[in-house]
């Protein structure tokens, strides 16, 4: 050990060999200093000549091959490996052993350019650096460097030989293409410094590559040598500007590639890893670099195949590279370099620089305080949800929309389209329509021919072409097929349709579709990951806006950094919980509450949907439509709403009749309904009726007085088969005589006003009913789907949704055995709606969880949803007001509250500003302005009986609602 006295003079002096600016000094460089000093001093010549080779191994290999690096750890004393093929608890098996059998720790490497799933398997796939470069928020691709060098550092791995910082400008280069931030240096030099930052700040060296710039060749140097035929001044504008700026950023290491760059090494076909003009002038001494340098693997053929055994290694050293990658023989090409040692052909000087370099790193890297990397929790550790909280951020900064002709992405005016998908490619496109269709209706078109396509779309006004390649490796084929082609250019030119073109492949499919001027919109996604079809979709929808830059020319009409910004339309979104501030694992709980349940027989089946900040992050179905059936509930089915009807559809058509002055709150039912001039009700005013503060009664049972004296359906009132004069249909074969309307109106008049101010009714919403359809001239439902439903593209939102859906799609909601004496499936369960041919104020509606959201997120959103404004905000206000809570009366005008005591409709977890309503099938939904959040539970708990009453007094839609707000972080 050195005496301290004197450190800070051989501190001196070895920052001025290393270089100041050497990025390889750690913080505590006198401690540094000490380690690597030490350590060289004790080490034989064989055991430092040892540590400039780094072999390959793989987890995936058999036990015998595994061990001949065992025996290269502990006989020869090689520097470091790199680890290729296998999975992460393999490799970090092995890292320890090897760790384990080395005098001084392993410097342990791997090509994870886009995570660790590069190489193994059981690991996660970040985005390629294509991708990345499409972003023009260069602080998310240093978070997507952070989390990869996370992973990096819990596996034992030291350096990753990332970024590639390689100048795509050849469309036709195999080996780079999808691995390159781009064709623009500049912006590959700020991508590239975002990423080493991000992934240095964890910990990880990082290595840019492939020195001096293997983008511009149609060659894979892994199979011969690629020319480079720029001139020395493209060259130091083009491809080695990133390297340049990455150096002055803090680079740690270079990797060499093998390359013939005529314009600066004249030996003819001497690859650049063996030019000690290109290593030492250019790099180390124009450049200034003085951080490690690796070459590129020398079993490549491109240099592999330059000299005998052991003399590549040789000349790679002599040339200047410090770490000697992936020899063919180790033995030999030891034996070559201690020889050239004994012959003064390689200086102690030369030899002390690089080999104490490698101990810089070491130490940088933290191995002078080795620790064996802990097995336990580790796939856990590299598969976190926060993988995909950093992958779907960085895809919707990337995704381009390229092509806009007469801005028609994002897609508006709903209520005007028709829309077609058709799926192109080799991979699937499932997540992209299932997305697509969480917006509109979409359907897909399949055909053989042009002239199919053509016959199948002419009925669309709008088509959406998907085309998915494999997503599994950057190298995959990205081409369109012939066929696919000509069908793009036919479907295109269809007049009664505009197209958009999405893209999830690389940017270059595009430079073979001819007559561009065809298609309306392009949108490139880069990607078929199942993220990058989500957000595509969002894109489209405007759930998401679009700031993505093409990354390279993908055509004559797209030039790099073309793109068209596109503002959000304040659509809900999809995303994980981490996204917007929730706890997956503690949402777990609704999980297991939900099924909790299930199995104490409170509902057949149930979906919940929990929403915040405009993005659903938990949208689940469980059980089944009926205690025997044995399909399953999923997001398509729809549920009775019962008592949401009230401000899922009239309420909204109340609000905007308030607006245009058509109704006001002090208005009376007398003035509603001048038949009620001398009713008791006639006093009642819209605003104390809606607040559940107008002394009517709860509900009338107008069904009764239809019934024989057996209980059974009158024939005075009621058919089995329409006529004239019975034409509500009740349910299957029951049909209503027509006169009963005026009856149901004439018996509410004749009700007497309760003694106690606060009831719950749904007598108003009767009244309300009949003001809006006698004011529009039209029936509720279909006001309701011209004003809302058809706008915001509730597909699965409907009164009579048997007019609509399949019947095994629509959840039943009871055995009926006291009026219909019938399974009540499609159609309403309130007797009183169904008087009314299904369609009433208070009842009536059936939806699934992700329509009802739609509409609670529009009113959290201030009546604004789809670019399209619904309410003024100031309506919603005023609808959202308890006006009688000083009379303790919770309810808003319309919407409940939250309880003012102990006991009410809420977890009490929720702010006073939130609003929402249950329902008496086992319907729930509450929004809260305050967090963003909306969470909507349906079930069918009146299956196969109303009278149960589990869900209702067991509180589990609350107490799912308490754990929503437990989740919350922070």
């Amino acid at each position: 050990m050195r005496i301290n006295l004197y450190v800070p003079i051989f501190l001196l002096v070895f920052l001025s060999a290393s270089g100041q600016n050497n990025p390889l000094i750690a913080k505590d460089s006198i401690a540094q200093f000490n380690w690597v000093e030490s350590t060289y001093d004790a080490m034989s010549v064989d055991e430092r000549v040892g540590q400039l080779f780094m072999v390959s191994v793989a987890s995936n290999q058999d036990k015998a091959t595994t061990d001949k690096i065992t025996q290269l750890v502990q006989e020869h004393h090689i520097g470091g490996v790199i680890f290729s093929n296998g999975g992460p608890v393999r490799q970090a098996k092995l890292t320890n052993e090897y760790q384990s059998h080395s005098k001084i720790p392993l410097l342990v490497a791997m090509d994870a350019e886009w995570g660790l799933s590069m190489r193994l398997d059981s690991t996660y796939a970040f985005p390629w650096n294509m991708t990345l470069g499409a972003i023009k928020d260069s602080s998310v691709v240093e978070k997507v460097g952070h989390q990869i060098g996370k992973h990096a550092k819990r596996l034992g791995v030291h350096i990753n030989f990332a970024p590639d910082i390689d100048v795509n400008n050849n469309p036709k280069n195999p080996i780079i293409g999808n691995r390159s931030f781009g064709e623009d240096p500049i912006s590959v030099a700020q991508k590239g410094t975002a990423f080493m930052r991000g992934m240095e700040q964890a910990g990880v060296l990082s290595c840019g590559k492939h020195f001096p710039g293997h983008g511009d060749t149609a060659t894979d140097s892994h199979k011969a040598l690629p020319i480079i035929n720029s001139t020395k001044e493209r060259l130091d504008s083009v491809e080695l500007y990133p390297f340049r700026t990455l150096i002055k950023n803090g680079l740690s290491s270079v990797m060499v590639a093998h390359l013939d760059v005529p314009n600066i090494e004249i030996r003819e076909g001497l690859p650049s890893t063996l030019s000690e003009q290109i290593v030492s002038v250019l790099l180390k001494k124009e450049l200034g670099f003085k951080g490690l340098v690796f070459t590129d693997a020398l079993n490549m053929k491109a240099v592999s195949q330059f000299a005998n055994e052991g003399e590549v290694e040789l000349e790679a050293f002599r040339a200047g590279n410090d770490v000697l990658l992936m020899p063919e023989n180790v033995l030999k090409a030891k034996e070559k370099l201690i020889e050239a040692y004994n012959k003064g052909i390689i200086t102690e000087a030369h030899l002390s620089s690089s080999v104490k370099k490698i101990l810089m790193a070491k130490y940088k890297a933290g191995l002078h305080n080795y620790q064996p990397i802990e097995l336990e929790h580790l796939y856990e550790d590299l598969n976190g949800v926060e993988n995909d909280v950093i992958y779907e951020e960085a895809m919707e900064n990337a995704i381009t929309v390229a092509k806009n002709n007469f801005s028609l992405l994002p897609i508006k005016k709903l209520e005007n389209k028709k829309i077609a998908y058709v799926k192109f490619g080799d991979d699937s496109g499932k997540t992209f329509l299932e997305t697509l269709s969480m917006y509109a209706k979409v359907t897909q078109i399949e055909a053989k021919d042009a002239a199919g396509y053509r016959n199948n779309l002419k009925d669309f006004n709008l088509v959406i072409i998907g085309f998915h390649k494999n997503n599994e490796s950057p190298w995959k084929g990205y081409k369109f097929s012939e066929n696919e082609l000509f069908w793009l250019q036919e479907i295109s030119r269809l007049r009664t349709s505009n197209t958009i073109l999405t893209v999830f492949a690389k940017p270059y499919s595009l430079l073979d579709v001819a007559h561009f001027n065809t298609i309306d919109g392009v949108v490139v996604a880069y990607q078929n990951s199942a993220i990058a079809q989500k957000k595509a979709a969002e894109v489209i929808f405007g759930a998401i806006g679009a700031n993505g830059k093409l990354p390279v020319s993908s055509h004559l009409e797209l030039p790099v950094h073309s793109g068209v910004e596109l503002k959000p339309l304040h659509r809900l979104g999809y995303s994980i919980p981490e996204r917007v501030g929730l706890s997956s694992s503690k949402l777990a709980s609704v999980d297991s509450l939900v099924h909790v349940g299930l199995d104490s027989l409170m509902y057949p089946g149930a979906q919940v949907l929990i929403a915040k900040r405009g993005k659903v992050v938990y949208n689940k179905s469980f059980g089944k439509p009926t205690y025997t059936s044995e399909e399953r509930i999923n997001g398509e089915h729809i549920y009775d709403l019962a008592s949401l009807t009230k401000i899922l559809s009239t309420l909204p058509l109340i609000m905007k009749m308030e607006e245009e002055g058509k109704i006001a709150l002090n208005n009376t039912f007398k003035e509603l309904v001048p038949e009620y001039e001398s009713s008791e009700l006639k006093d009642v005013t819209v605003l104390k009726a809606l607040s559940h503060y107008g002394r009517l009664p709860s509900w009338i049972a107008f069904y009764i007085d239809t019934l024989t004296k057996n209980r059974k359906p009158s024939s005075d009132f009621y058919r089995n088969q329409p006529t004239e004069g019975f034409s509500y249909k009740v349910s299957d074969h029951l049909y209503l005589t027509d006169a009963y309307k005026d009856s149901i109106y004439n018996r509410i008049g004749r009700q007497s006003l309760k003694s106690n101010r606060y009831r719950y009714s749904d007598v108003a919403y009767y009244v309300f009913k009949k003001y809006i359809e006698d004011t529009y001239g039209k029936s509720l439902d279909e006001l309701i789907n011209e004003f809302l439903y058809t706008p915001m593209g509730l597909e699965h939102t409907s009164f009579n949704p048997l007019n609509r859906f399949p019947k095994d799609e629509i959840v039943p909601s009871e055995e009926d055995k006291y009026y219909r004496y019938q399974t009540v499936q499609g159609y309403v369960h309130d007797m009183g709606a169904a008087m009314q041919g299904g369609v009433g104020g208070h009842a009536g509606l059936f939806s699934n969880a992700n329509d009802v959201a739609k509409i609670m997120q529009m009113y959290l959103q201030g009546g604004l949803y789809g670019g399209k404004r619904f309410l003024d905000e100031r309506t919603i206000k005023k609808f959202n007001t308890c006006y009688f809570c000083h009379k303790d009366v919770r309810r808003g005008v319309g919407f409940d509250k939250p309880q003012l005591k102990e006991k009410g409709p809420t977890c009490g977890c929720v702010s006073r500003k939130s609003f929402g309503h249950s329902g008496f099938t086992g319907t729930y939904t509450w929004a809260d302005p305050e967090e963003e959040l909306v969470y909507v539970f349906l079930s069918n708990r009146t299956y196969p009986t109303a009278s149960n009453t589990l869900l209702v007094k067991s509180g589990l839609r609350t107490r799912i609602q308490q754990v929503i707000y437990d989740s919350i972080i922070n």
